[in-house]
């Protein structure tokens, strides 16, 4: 039985975003040493049950919010350390409001980790 549709792919091409500078394909020598250092740890991570470092984060980020102490404020540090090191190894993927939203989540998780540490 024919149905005459097209094919469907199960994985559509992505565009990804254009680059503004040419020098953004010809990543630096820290960048690439990041990289390479963070290979074993994102293989690691990616063997993982997906839902795990999810509700390790998840944790830790709702111990951070609890415990108004400098315990808290590291929970909160490790956090951010987490979100902007992925931040770090995405950026030249992202557009500019993917990048301005790393920044502010980074941002607001370390401020309150101030507050977290102060009070």
């Amino acid at each position: 039985m024919s149905t005459n549709r097209p094919v469907r792919q199960r994985h559509p091409q992505r565009r990804l975003p254009d680059r503004a500078a040419p020098s953004a394909a010809r990543p630096g020598g820290l960048r690439v040493a990041v990289e390479r250092r963070s290979a074993p740890l994102l293989v690691f991570l990616r063997q993982l049950p997906s839902w795990l470092p999810a509700l390790v984060l998840a944790g830790l980020l709702v111990a951070g919010l609890a415990l108004r102490s400098p315990a808290g404020a590291a929970a909160l540090c490790v956090v951010a350390v987490f979100i902007g090191w992925l931040g770090y190894l995405s950026w030249p993927r992202l557009g500019s409001a993917g990048r301005a939203g790393r920044i502010a989540v980074t941002a607001c998780i370390l401020g309150l980790a101030v507050v977290q540490a102060t009070h």
